[in-house]
């Protein structure tokens, strides 16, 4: 399967990141970056399986959380990142 990462500034925008998509009925999980990503400081992320980005989109939109970057991360480790 494959998922998507939703880089976050900081734990607390990734706590409040992952509590809309849960209400929202939208599967996610808070982990720390991995180093490969993890620049500008940027030590949290989202995790969303393929199927819910596009929802998952919508919902932070409407209530104004906007990501900074988004990395695909595929079933071999690495990660790329998605340009929105």
């Amino acid at each position: 399967m494959v998922y998507y990462l939703i880089v976050c500034r900081s734990l607390t925008y990734a706590q409040r990141t992952a509590a809309v998509l849960e209400r929202a009925g939208i599967t996610a999980h808070i982990l720390r970056s991995p180093k490969g990503i993890d620049r500008e400081g940027c030590s949290h992320s989202v995790k969303v399986s393929e199927r819910n980005l596009a929802n998952a989109l919508l919902v932070l939109g409407r209530v104004g959380l906007t990501p900074k970057r988004i990395y695909i991360m595929s079933g071999d480790g690495s990660y790329k990142e998605v340009l929105l």
